[in-house]
């Protein structure tokens, strides 16, 4: 354990205890994306360490974990989206256009139809889509609730 500024900072090979670990950053409810960063950079700084976590620094870790949950169950929902909304979100991210996708499609008037709902992705459209995306073949799926 080093000491900066009169504060205990936690060195990689150093266990602290569950009330160390309290005093030197308290849990307290998540209200805003300023105190969710500082909660991450501190659970990070605990994943983090090169060495296997105790039982105190575990319950600590649970209690920041909770925090953040707690605190994302406030926020906005990001609707999920699949098929060819998620195909036209990742052409849209990466500032493509249909016929850039003319080798997966095997022609500009096919991939126009799937853009405008007239044909549906077929499976090794799916498939390539995936590789050429980097994205799990399974996005292009709607999750059954």
């Amino acid at each position: 354990m080093t000491k900066a500024g009169g504060r205990m900072i936690l060195g990689i090979n150093d266990a602290l205890s569950y009330e160390r670990l309290v005093q030197e950053f308290p849990p307290r409810p998540i209200r805003n994306n300023q105190q969710l960063q500082a909660v991450q950079s501190r659970i990070d700084v605990l994943i983090d360490l090169e060495r296997e976590l105790t039982t105190d620094e575990s319950d600590y870790l649970d209690i920041l974990g909770t925090l953040v949950w707690d605190y994302e169950q406030t926020l906005e929902p990001i609707p999920d989206i699949y098929g060819v909304d998620l195909l036209k979100v990742l052409v849209a991210e990466r500032g493509l256009r249909q016929k850039d996708l003319v080798p997966i499609f095997k022609a500009e008037s096919i991939a126009s139809d799937v853009f405008k709902g007239r044909r549906q992705l077929t499976a090794r459209h799916i498939q390539e889509l995936a590789e050429f995306f980097n994205v799990s073949p399974a996005a292009f799926f709607q999750l059954k609730s």
